[in-house]
C-alpha cells in the first residue's frame, strides 16, 4: 500500500500546483491567452507571436493545461489502485468525476469568455479536488480512536463552511475584476466572519492534547491570510500577493479538511 499512498500524496501536491497555477494565470489576465481549448490556436505548443506579451499569456494558459492535464492523469491512476485495492473505493470515485467535471469547466471557462460564474465554479472545483485528495490521503493512514475528537464536529465544520464561502467570494471578486465594489466590501466583510469561525475552532481543538500542533497550524494560516488580504488592499494587489493569497486559501482548506477528519472520525492523529 505504500505505493498507493505515495501516488495519493503526490497527487494532492499536484492538485495544489494546479491550484496555485490557476490562480496565477487568472490573476495575470492569461486566462484568454489560448482562445481555443484543447489546444492553443490549433496548436499543441504556442507558436510564436509578434506580440510578446501574448506569448507569454498563451505560454501561461497552456502551461497550466498541462498542469490540469497531469493531474487528470494521476486521478485516474488513483482511480483504477483504489478499486483494484478496495479501498476508498467511493471517495477515489467522486475525485475522478470531479476531475474530469473540472475539465469541463476549464473548457467552458475559455469557450464562454471568462464568465464569472463559470470562473468562480472552477476555482471552487480545484479546492474541492484539493479538499477530496486530502481526506482520502488521510484515509489510507492508521490512527488511533480518540472520542475526545469529536467535541470539535460543529465547529470544525463551521470553519470550513466558512472558509468556502469567503473562497466564493473572492473567486466572485476576481472574475468580476470588482476591487472597488459592494462586492468586495462583502468579501472584506465576511473575512472577519472567517477569522472569528476559524480562530473558535483552532481554539476548542487546542484543548484537545492530541490536536495542538493542528490548530496551531490552522490558526497561524488565517492569521497569515489575513494580512494577505490586507496587503492586498494597501498595496494594490500586486501580482505575486495576489498569487500568495490564493495559494494561503489553498493551504487553509486543507488544513481545516484534516482538522475535520479527525473531528468527524473520532481520531488521534498519530498512531
Amino acid at each position: 500500500m505504500s505505493g498507493y499512498r505515495g501516488l495519493v500524496l503526490a497527487t494532492l501536491a499536484l492538485a495544489f500546483v494546479v491550484v496555485v497555477a490557476g490562480a496565477y494565470v487568472r490573476l495575470s489576465d492569461a486566462g484568454l491567452g489560448c482562445p481555443d481549448w484543447p489546444l492553443c490556436y490549433g496548436r499543441p505548443v504556442p507558436a510564436q507571436m509578434p506580440d510578446d506579451l501574448a506569448h507569454a499569456k498563451a505560454w501561461k494558459e497552456m502551461g497550466h493545461r498541462y498542469l490540469a492535464g497531469g493531474l487528470g492523469l494521476l486521478s485516474i491512476l488513483v482511480f483504477f489502485f483504489s478499486w483494484r485495492a478496495r479501498q476508498s473505493r467511493g471517495l477515489a470515485t467522486a475525485l475522478l468525476a470531479l476531475v474530469i467535471f473540472q475539465a469541463t469547466l476549464g473548457k467552458w471557462t475559455v469557450t464562454m469568455l471568462l464568465k464569472p460564474a463559470i470562473v468562480t465554479a472552477h476555482l471552487l472545483g480545484g479546492m474541492a479536488t484539493l479538499a477530496l485528495l486530502t481526506w482520502l490521503a488521510l484515509q489510507n493512514l492508521q490512527f488511533t480512536e480518540d472520542p475526545q475528537s469529536r467535541t470539535l464536529r460543529v465547529p470544525a465544520f463551521v470553519g470550513l463552511v466558512a472558509l468556502v464561502v469567503q473562497i466564493a467570494l473572492g473567486g466572485w471578486v476576481s472574475a468580476n475584476y470588482a476591487a472597488l465594489t459592494a462586492i468586495h466590501w462583502t468579501h472584506r466583510l465576511f473575512a472577519l466572519v472567517v477569522v472569528g469561525t476559524v480562530a473558535f475552532a483552532c481554539f476548542r481543538a487546542f484543548r484537545v492534547d492530541a490536536l495542538r500542533g493542528i490548530a496551531l497550524l490552522a490558526a497561524g494560516l488565517v492569521i497569515v491570510q489575513f494580512a494577505l488580504g490586507v496587503a492586498n488592499v494597501a498595496l494594490g494587489l500586486p501580482l505575486a500577493l495576489a498569487a500568495a493569497h490564493n495559494a494561503g486559501a489553498a493551504l487553509l482548506v486543507v488544513s481545516l479538511v484534516v482538522l475535520n477528519f479527525f473531528a468527524f472520525r473520532g481520531l488521534h492523529p498519530f498512531r
